[in-house]
């Protein structure tokens, strides 16, 4: 079954942090996740940070790709705060969102010349905590 505008996606966005910055990094990054885990829609939020290289890496699980615009509107200035301290080096989007979802946060304007990779959905499915 290909996805479709209810279907679930991961994305995965693959961050550098500016030298200096890591610290402010971390603090926005912090107050995004609180606020999108109180307001969000998505169904899962984790970030890792290697500190060493100034990497970043946040997924995100989205119950479909409406979610995904409804995220990018409501946080815009998490959003904007945490662009602030680093740059996109790579975003994937595991699922097949709707073509105006890819369109924006795929379009060369938006992410500029940040490689980016949609890869299709096989299979699988989202278990909830209180399911395990």
């Amino acid at each position: 079954m290909r996805s479709s505008r209810h279907a679930p996606l991961l994305l995965h966005n693959t961050m550098r942090i500016k030298e200096g910055h890591l610290e402010e990094f971390r603090r926005a990054v912090e107050q995004g996740v609180a606020f999108v885990e109180e307001h969000g829609p998505q169904l899962a939020v984790q970030v890792f940070i290697d500190d060493e290289a100034l990497i970043a890496h946040s997924f995100q699980l989205y119950p479909d790709s409406a979610a995904i615009v409804a995220h990018w509107s409501l946080s815009d200035p998490y959003i904007r705060e945490v662009m602030e301290h680093c740059t996109v080096e790579r975003l994937e989007m595991y699922g097949e969102p709707e073509a105006d979802v890819v369109g924006d946060a795929f379009r060369p304007d938006v992410a500029g010349e940040v490689p980016r990779t949609v890869v299709p959905r096989l299979i699988g499915f989202v278990r909830s905590t209180g399911d395990a």
